[in-house]
Order: C-alpha cells, then structure tokens, then sequence
C-alpha cells in the first residue's frame, strides 16, 4: 500500500446508544423513532441538560456553560436528542472522564459552546455584525432575500428543530439571548408568502429558489406543501432547494409517513415539469452522520427528491483539518447518500472568532482534499463574501495577510446599489473590492498590534439590537 497523507478506511455508520445516558436509560426505540417525542424532549436549558446526563458532567463543566449563555450566546440553547447523543459517543460514564471527552468533542463545540471556548481577548472581530451578510437590506418583501441575479432566498420561518452556535441569521432566527434581542418577522406566514409569490411572479429572470428559514422542517407540512405547489405553478422556477438541518438534526421529522408522502407529490410535479427539486442539510462532523440520517436522506431520495447535499461550516476544533473533512464528506456520500457541496468559512458575527478559520488555512484545506473523493462530491470550501456572494476561498483578488483583510469582486449587480447608487455609475459595481476578514488571533503580532490600536476593548456584548426591516421592493 502506497502512504497517503489521508488514508482512506470505510467506516459504517452507527448510531450511539442513547440509553448509556441516565436520564434516557428507559426510552424505548419507539420512541427514539418519533419525531414529536424527539421535538417534546429537546434540551432548552441547563437543568434539563442535567436531567438527561445524571452527574456525568461536573459542576465545573456547568458554570462554564451557565457563563457563556449568561456572556456570550447569540443563540438559544435548543438540542434534539438525536444531536445530543452524537456528542462524545464513547466517553466513560464516569463524570470526570466524561465531562473531559464531552468538553472536547466536536459536536459539543459548535451546538453547545462554554464560556472557555470563547477567545479571551477577541471574542468578536471588530468588523462582526448581526446581520454580517446584509440579508435584510436586500430583501424585496419580508424576507425575501433578491442576491443574485437569478436566484432568491425565501425565509418562511424564523425557528429551527435546533439551534447552532454559529448562525449566520443570529440577529433573526430563535429566541432572544441576554446579548441578543431578536429581530421579528412582522408580517403573517400567509401574508408574507403572498408577497413572496407574487414578487417571483413580477420577476421571471428569477429561477432558483432557495426556501429556507429558520429550517422549513418548523413549517407545518400541509403549509409548506402548498407554498411549494404554488412555486412550482410558476414557469420561470426551474430549482427550488429545500434547506433543512433536520435531516442531521432531527431526522425523524422527514421519517414521517405524511411527511415522505407529501414530498413525493411535490416531487412528482417538479419531475413532470422538469424542476431540479433538492434538499440541502447541514452536517460539520462525520459523528453527526448515522444510521437514521442516512435513512431520512434514502426517504426524500426514493420519494423523488433530485440530490440530498450538505453544506458544512468550516470551524475550527470541529472539522478544520484534511482528515476531518475527508472522514465527513466520506460517511455523507458513501454511506448516507449525501452530497458534499460547499463549507462555508464561518461568517463574521459575534463571538464566533475561536470557530473561524483565515483564508490561507481554507485554501490549504481546499488543496488538501482534492483527488480522494469523486469530482462531483468533492465540496468547494467558500467565503461567503459580505455585499458580494458566495466565491470559491482562491477568487481573492488581494490578500493581506499581515492584517488578514482579503479582497473580493464580483460579476453581477443587485437592488440595492441600484436604489443606494440611482446616479452612479453602475460599473463601478462589478470592479468595486469588498473586504472580508481573517480572525485576529490567526495573524502575526504585528497585524494583532494594528487592530488594537484600532479597536476598542471587547466585554462580550454585541451592541444595540439591529432589527431587520422590510426592505422597498425592487423593480426587476
């Protein structure tokens, strides 16, 4: 055998016992399989977190994480059982050593972050913002995000099965934190469709439709079905992309019988009127990929769904390494049916620089991961660039590596320099560089220097709450 610097080994999935935990010890199969027992039985908080895993987590553990929801959460604590057990599945069940493997696990970091993963003196960058990819100001009608040219992202809820750490929609998606007062979507879920539907009428170049949240596992199927028919009545949709982090999350939601019978409707119109219709999930650690995920992606598949993918996130101490990525985008699309298409570079929102990762390090691990995998599942690692879009991490058009400040272009126009710049000259769109940055404790002590002296001292706040608002509409 010729050595590798990754070596391949196939590893079946497997779904860890819940019944090692204390407080799940009697739950039957059952109900582990039913999607309204895992919703009913999420932990929201400490003490039930304390319910589930007995004296396995010392107090230390606990004041720890009681600090960070305190301090620093931008998002709510909300864990379905079946994420809970992926975390730390073959720690002792001795409270030292299982408060030590738990406090490290992969899963644990990003779904339930403590006051010590957070960095000491960087907690945010000081470019972080709420709402860090100006969703809201290109909205056409509440929410209803007009980005790219031909493509929208359609927001119908504002909640999800679970939350993680690092949402990008933190300022909008769950309930408020003591550093985050939510925005609120005003409008009626019927209302707000009607708006959305009727934009995308009056919109024809639009043909992609990213339909999204929030988690569209938290709209009623009877709703979210018919909102689907209705796009699927227009001629000009030709992709509609469900995003759901349920089917890692919570996969006994896409289990469920009326559930995989109403996406073969939908999907049975989309293929008679040759409409690409897929599913996009969320997985960032091969340990969150089991036996039931890989069930719920076999249902939507055999149900007539085109492609189940998943978009990742790129963090550090979760999966930020060639053996990370590899073992994840191998039990996705080997063993679960699940195509790797992109990881994202964490975005800059608060409290998320211990997760980001600077460019230079996403470009290596771009490299480091091409040629082991099939072409069509090898994910592209992308900067999700404020103002700009979504660019593969080696479209920089400049890189300043002492200060981490990358630069961007883009190839297309939106709305809103249409409405910001009406006089200008739109030219100057499409050469215009936009900055995206790396996170401090990653740069020499030189370019740590020069953001001091710029920045102020940070306390673990997030500022004055930044409430989205209905953006005027845009005449295509």
């Amino acid at each position: 055998m010729i050595p590798q610097p990754y070596q391949y080994a196939r590893t079946p999935l497997t779904e860890p016992d819940w019944r090692r935990l204390p407080g799940w010890r009697r739950v039957t199969e059952r109900e582990w399989r039913d999607a309204q027992w895992q919703r009913a039985h999420c932990v929201k908080n400490l003490r039930q977190l304390k319910a589930v895993v007995g004296d396995l987590l010392t107090d230390d553990f606990c004041g720890d994480l009681a600090a960070d929801q305190a301090e620093f959460a931008t998002m709510a604590m909300l864990i379905t059982p079946q994420m809970l057990n992926t975390m730390a599945p073959r720690a002792a069940v001795e409270p030292a050593a299982f408060t030590e493997a738990f406090l490290a696990d992969p899963i644990r970091r990003y779904m339930l972050p403590v006051r010590s993963d957070r960095h000491p003196r960087w907690p945010s960058h000081p470019k972080a913002g709420r709402d860090s990819l100006h969703e809201a100001d290109m909205w056409v009608v509440e929410g209803l995000t007009h980005r790219y040219p031909n493509k929208v992202l359609a927001e119908l809820v504002a909640t999800c099965p679970q939350y993680c750490g690092h949402c990008t929609r933190m300022d909008l998606v769950g309930t408020s934190t003591p550093q985050i007062t939510k925005a609120r979507l005003a409008l009626r879920p019927r209302d707000r469709q009607e708006q959305m539907l009727d934009y995308l009428k009056r919109t024809p170049t639009v043909r992609d439709v990213v339909v999204s949240g929030g988690d569209v596992a938290n709209v009623p199927w009877p709703q979210l079905e018919a909102f689907l028919m209705r796009l699927l009545d227009l001629g000009s949709v030709r992709d509609i992309r469900l995003a759901s982090k349920a089917v890692v999350g919570l996969p006994q939601h896409w289990l469920q019988p009326e559930v995989v019978e109403g996406v073969g409707r939908v999907a049975s119109v989309a293929a008679r009127r040759a409409v690409n219709l897929a599913v996009h999930t969320h997985a960032n650690h091969a340990q969150s990929v089991t036996p039931l995920v890989a069930e719920a992606a076999r249902a939507l598949l055999d149900a007539g769904v085109r492609d189940v993918r998943n978009q990742g996130v790129l963090m550090r101490g979760v999966n930020a390494t060639p053996e990370d990525l590899l073992d994840l985008c191998f039990a996705l699309q080997g063993e679960a049916g699940i195509l790797p298409y992109y990881f994202y570079l964490c975005d800059v929102i608060p409290h998320a620089e211990h997760w980001r990762t600077p460019l230079h390090q996403a470009q290596r691990l771009q490299e480091a991961i091409m040629g082991y995998l099939p072409g069509y599942a090898t994910p592209r690692i992308v900067c999700d660039v404020p103002h700009v879009g979504k660019r593969w991490v080696h479209q920089a058009v400049a890189y300043e590596r002492e200060r981490g400040i990358s630069y961007w272009t883009k190839n297309y126009r939106t709305g809103l320099e249409v409405r910001q710049t009406p006089d200008a000259d739109l030219e100057d769109a499409l050469t215009r560089r936009h900055p995206y940055y790396d996170p401090l404790d990653t740069l020499p002590e030189s370019g740590r220097r020069w953001w001091a002296e710029r920045a102020p001292a940070q306390d673990g706040r997030t500022g004055a709450p930044h409430p989205r608002t209905t953006a005027p509409e845009v005449t295509p």
